[in-house]
């Protein structure tokens, strides 16, 4: 009987893959920390024998070399993947046997990339799981636009074909298991369910409904702006990834902290948007741990620019540690405690205030002279937003700090996350601010005035 379990990663919005059978199994993308993959496996008292990449990863740092380094794994990778290290070259119907009675069969599916492999995992000849990577999504496929931009619209039709050639292998009943999808930047659009099978994706993915030219071109009118950090991951996986050391960063204490400040470095608070707004040390900038620290965090900073980690226990530090070395931001300096430890003696915290949209409204009543100032995307955005507000994605507004008109700046979001970074960029850079703490559902309600591009 074979297994299949999911290790999922909120903060990326990806998911890895342990299957096999008694004795046996494979790991599909697996993360860089590949410690959790290896207690999962001694869990279920299995070995892995193979480490399968679906593609050289756009959006993280794969485990996958180390993985297979540690367990004496064959490390299966798709042929036409350029990489600099020692691997098993996977072809378009390569099987490879991982227990008995089950074996693991690599389907080109390019698009998301040229080379993009899925695999199917047959028990007793029959098809029981399809891990589909960055192709056929939940409800989408994987974006066609992060290898050549030359490549684009021949991937997006790449990619139609190759759902359907997963369609008309595999039966309806068999699970659909992408590694993108849930949040992931990867997705050419934002998916919707955490289960699905091949008969479900037929009956509703757009992929399945529309013909291939309608398909190419809702893609490529649907696309995101890609996140900055994507440039450094596929040749960080090209070369090899090397193991990650997470043993407790070095402490850093107030003074440090100040040295760090004064010489550009960024120092990152991963406290509660309430605490950090409520006493935070001047300068620094919220990433609250509990939301996409990984994405949002190496996608604003400088690439290679050191950091500095503040938070309220060791555990949320090790978390965070843990979770940027996904991204290939390794080795932060770090800080706990209470706050106020964190500033020199004589210095006090900085702080800002939080509203609901009911309280911008009622300063507009007032008659104050307000800036109004929209972080989120072009995509939510056209669905509406706040008659003269000013809009700049947060993914820009580190370099456009100077193009928010003077004023206070009351900043919003879609809930709150991104607001609360926002307002810490500008609260840095010295602009007088208040971070909406609310859902954008809510401004119609309090009276503001919305319209649509």
């Amino acid at each position: 009987m074979f297994f299949v379990d999911t290790l999922e990663f909120e903060g990326l919005g990806n998911r890895s893959y342990l299957a096999g059978g008694r004795r046996a199994a494979v790991v599909v993308d697996p993360p860089r920390d590949v410690d959790q993959v290896i207690a999962l496996a001694a869990r279920r008292g299995v070995r892995i024998a193979y480490v399968a990449e679906t593609h050289l990863h756009n959006d993280y740092v794969t485990g996958g070399l180390e993985l297979a380094r540690l367990t004496g794994a064959r490390y299966l990778v798709p042929v036409g993947a350029r990489v600099s290290f020692p691997r098993t070259p996977v072809a378009d119907g390569d099987v490879s046997e991982v227990d008995e009675y089950l074996v693991l069969r690599a389907m080109a599916t390019p698009g998301h990339t040229p080379h993009h492999t899925s695999y199917v995992l047959e028990e007793e000849g029959n098809p029981v799981a399809a891990f589909t990577g960055g192709s056929l999504l939940i409800g989408s496929v994987g974006r066609p636009d992060l290898v050549d931009p030359r490549l684009t619209e021949q991937l997006a039709r790449a990619q139609h074909a190759s759902v359907h050639r997963l369609a008309a292998t595999l039966d309806d009943e068999v699970p659909v298991l992408p590694t993108h999808g849930f949040g992931s930047f990867c997705s050419s659009s934002q998916a919707e369910g955490d289960a699905s099978t091949i008969g479900q994706e037929r009956a509703g993915n757009d992929a399945f409904t529309l013909d291939v030219d309608d398909f190419a071109k809702r893609v490529l009118t649907g696309l995101e702006n890609v996140p900055a950090y994507y440039t450094h991951m596929g040749p960080a996986n090209a070369a090899g990834p090397g193991p990650v050391d997470l043993t407790p960063p070095e402490p850093a204490n107030a003074a440090q902290i100040a040295e760090r400040l004064a010489a550009g470095e960024w120092v990152v608070d991963l406290r509660s948007r309430v605490a950090f707004a409520d006493g935070h040390v001047a300068g620094s900038f919220n990433f609250e741990g509990t939301g996409k620290l990984a994405t949002y965090l190496a996608w604003l900073i400088p690439w290679g620019k050191p950091v500095t980690l503040l938070g309220d226990t060791p555990a949320q530090i090790a978390e965070a540690q843990r979770e940027l070395t996904r991204v290939g931001i390794d080795r932060p300096a770090a800080a706990t405690g209470d706050p106020a430890a964190w500033v020199r003696q004589g210095e006090r915290l900085a702080f800002f205030p939080r509203a609901g949209f009911a309280d911008l409204a009622a300063a507009h009543k007032r008659g104050e002279d307000v800036v109004v100032l929209d972080v989120r995307r072009d995509s939510e955005r056209a669905n509406g937003f706040i008659e003269g507000s000013v809009r700049i994605p947060l993914h820009e507004l580190h370099g456009r700090v100077g193009d928010v008109p003077d004023g206070t700046v009351w900043v919003h979001c879609a809930g709150g996350m991104r607001a609360a970074i926002a307002a810490s960029l500008l609260d840095a850079a010295g602009r007088q601010v208040v971070a909406i703490d609310d859902s954008f559902e809510a401004a119609a309600d309090a009276g503001l005035s919305l319209t649509r591009s």
